[in-house]
């Protein structure tokens, strides 16, 4: 053999600027063994030893162990003009229920009501108490709906098919007041139990036999010169409303022959009390019972108490009494028996 051969089987080279990897490369070509089947084993091969460090491949590094980040996409918004709709079913769903439960809308359609109400104010009535149930209270502003033949066979005004339209859609959701009902607007006088009266010229009108002072009747008119009425009896659960515009108001009084109940309304016809003039904007107000519907001994369950109290404290003393009697003759009656004795 020639002095200085290299023998197959020895340590590769080094070269400069040659890896170890490169040389763990060459050394596996140079041991017959390709390299793809090298990589395989490196990666795929039988498990480490103990303490054998293991690299694993982080994401988004290149090459064979890599692989590319997934990145959650934000989530698409709806558009506006896609959530629009949900937004105006809400609405007025919401507004159906405010009409049905709480507060609805009326337009006031005649003077009958001035000066407390004018012809086109809108007012507010409240529907929600009458759930918990309340009932309509002397000096109270109530809406109603038509008893029978108040209104008569009025004409409904013909606004178009577009505005007619328009106006069943807002007065079914309460914000504004329907063409097709036949609602009326009064103030409650008298309620059941209540005795009525008015004898007519410049007299006031009484109830329970105390007169009302009325500040609220429209100027120039008189309680009821136009149509005296009573004493009427209010049969229990209805009222007998007026308008404060005494000679402009097909009230009460001028229904007295209609039917049995002598112009009375039912209690459940009442929509509820109007509590606030809400438009126009320069007459809103509010609408409380003035202060002569509180004047003591009107209410008729006042006017009989004091009897009433008078006699359950006299029953029981009476009773006392034929008690004590009966026992002072037993009394008598044993001491005449012991005598004899």
């Amino acid at each position: 053999m020639a002095v200085g051969a290299r023998s197959g089987h020895g340590e590769p080279e080094k070269r400069p600027g040659r890896t170890d990897e490169a040389l763990g490369q060459s050394s596996g070509e140079s041991a017959g063994v390709a390299p793809e089947e090298a990589r395989s084993q490196a990666t795929d091969g039988p498990a480490a030893e103990p303490g054998a460090a293991t690299v694993t491949p982080e994401a988004g590094a290149g090459g064979a162990g890599g692989s590319e980040p997934r990145t959650r996409e934000p989530k698409k918004q709806r558009s506006f003009w896609k959530e629009l709709p949900i937004l105006v079913g809400i609405a007025l769903l919401l507004a159906l229920i405010i009409k049905t439960f709480l507060v609805q809308a009326f337009s006031i359609p005649s003077e009958s009501m001035q000066n407390t109400l004018q012809r086109g104010d809108r007012v507010l009535v409240d529907k929600l108490t009458p759930w918990f149930g309340s009932k309509p209270e002397r000096g109270e502003v109530v809406v109603f709906h038509d008893p029978g033949g108040w209104l008569g066979e009025t004409a409904t005004a013909d606004n178009g098919p577009v505005a007619g339209a328009v106006q069943k859609v807002l007065s079914f959701i309460g914000l504004m007041p329907s063409a097709e009902e036949k609602d009326l607007i009064k103030r409650v006088i008298a309620v059941g139990g209540d005795t009525v009266e008015c004898k007519g010229n410049n007299e006031p009108v009484t109830v329970n036999g105390k007169a009302l002072n009325e500040p609220y009747i429209f100027p120039g008119n008189t309680p009821c010169g136009d149509k005296p009425f009573g004493p009427i009896k209010v049969p229990d659960g209805r009222i007998w409303v007026m308008g404060d515009h005494r000679q402009d108001s097909l009230d009460s009084r001028y229904h007295q022959d209609l039917d049995k109940f002598q112009g009375t309304v039912s209690e459940d016809e009442v929509v509820g009390r109007a509590i606030v003039v809400a438009w126009p904007v320069n007459r809103w107000s509010t609408l409380p019972v003035p202060s002569t519907f509180d004047q003591p001994g009107l209410s008729a369950a006042a006017a009989v108490a004091p009897p009433a109290l008078g006699l359950a404290g006299a029953v029981p003393l009476v009773l006392w009494r034929r008690s004590r009697s009966r026992r002072a003759l037993e009394e008598q009656a044993a001491t005449k028996a012991a005598t004899r004795g």
